[in-house]
């Protein structure tokens, strides 16, 4: 019945190559490393975690059919394990099934190691980019170096909190855009599923409970999620708007001196 027990590590050792696979395509959609790693294993093992992350997710056509075809494959690959576990160990004496079961742990764990193995990343990425690229039309797109983030900005999902500064104001009313922060897009829950209004303009009233898409200084985003309603809020409003003004007389400052400008 080694057989069995091989069968059963492969079939994990494909289920690790189909979850890196997945995650890859879902982080061609726009999705961090993190976000597409836990969605695709959520999908994959059928645990269908409740998070406002999987509601963007099934609400991205291109990412519902990755995640449609990840749990298609989980419940195929979940009879196939039990199948494999019950056959390494049908008809077993007591020594035997422990020896399956000390191969059963030492095969799980050489799988484990060969999961978060950098090497193993490197050496398999290429290819799963390869095979995006020629059986997909899953284009990526480096969402982080258009929008320059990692040079001070930042993109972030901002939950609205019922005390939020924020919350009750128009966009236009609020003046983030004098803090230098552009909501790119909000999330809102109505009547059990969630809507989304991409580019909302001033005249777009935030509501507690709305997600918002912002990008902007690291600075301004994270002020703007610990600010709350009030003349307090307000003082800090100024200070970020003046902020960005110094910011910006800087950056042009920068971009005389190199010419550009």
């Amino acid at each position: 019945m080694l057989e069995a027990l091989a069968s059963l590590l492969a079939i994990i050792l494909v289920s690790i190559l189909i979850n890196k696979i997945a995650t890859a395509a879902l982080r061609r959609t726009g999705l961090s490393r993190e976000v597409a790693s836990f969605q695709a294993q959520s999908a994959f093992s059928g645990v269908g975690f409740t998070t406002s992350e999987s509601e963007y997710v099934v609400n991205h056509p291109v990412r519902r059919r990755i995640i449609r075809l990840l749990m298609l494959l989980g419940s195929a690959g979940l009879a196939g394990v039990i199948a494999s576990l019950i056959l390494t160990f049908t008809g077993q004496s007591l020594e035997g099934a422990a020896f399956r079961l000390a191969l059963l742990l030492a095969g799980l764990a050489a799988l484990w190691v060969i999961a978060r193995s950098e090497a193993f990343d490197k050496a398999v990425s290429p290819v799963i980019e390869w095979l995006l690229d020629r059986f997909t039309g899953i284009r990526p797109v480096d969402y982080e170096a258009l929008l320059q983030v990692g040079r001070g900005y930042t993109i972030a999902v901002m939950k609205v909190a019922e005390d939020s500064w924020i919350a009750g104001k128009t966009l236009g009313e609020a003046g983030l855009i004098d803090e230098g922060i552009l909501v790119l897009g909000v999330y809102r829950r109505v009547e059990g599923r969630v809507v989304y209004h991409g580019a909302p303009g001033p005249r777009f009233r935030v509501e507690p409970g709305d997600d918002l898409v912002i990008y902007g200084h690291e600075t301004a985003v994270a002020s703007l999620a610990a600010r709350r309603s009030g003349p307090e809020g307000d003082r800090i409003h100024r200070e970020m708007v003046e902020a960005h003004r110094a910011r910006r007389a800087a950056e042009l400052a920068e971009m005389k001196a190199a010419g550009q400008v």
